[in-house]
């Protein structure tokens, strides 16, 4: 994904029950108090999240984020972010995604629940 590779996103593992991708911090992706940008660790969630979901599709559906929601529970200053994806709901029409995300000492600095729709042509 362009997006991804864009802001520097590693996809560490993945099969149809986790997805797991990586981020390192980067002055760049940060505000201006040094804290790793909130977007960035949103977008991060989403590229693991749609992948999970991806895997899960039936053979020839595609899929799309359409409903988002995200819990920040502390800032990341340092070191690298990693993205846990597992599929709660795997449905014909939605697949609902959690994705957790850890900084480099293990504490999670926010959880993410997607619903994708399962878009069949």
């Amino acid at each position: 994904m362009p997006f991804a590779r864009h802001l520097g996103i590693e996809l560490a593992e993945a099969d149809r029950n986790e997805v797991r991708a990586r981020l390192a911090w980067a002055e760049h992706l940060c505000t201006s108090g040094g804290v790793l940008h909130g977007g960035v660790v949103m977008a991060l969630a989403d590229t693991a999240g749609a992948l999970c979901a991806f895997l899960n599709l039936p053979d020839g559906a595609l899929t799309s984020t359409i409903e988002s929601k995200t819990n920040f529970f502390r800032g990341v200053r340092e070191g690298t972010v990693e993205a846990v994806a597992r599929p709660l709901h795997v449905g014909r029409s939605t697949i609902v995604v959690q994705t957790d995300l850890y900084d480099a000492a293990g504490k999670r600095v926010a959880q993410v629940t997607q619903t994708q729709a399962v878009l069949t042509r």
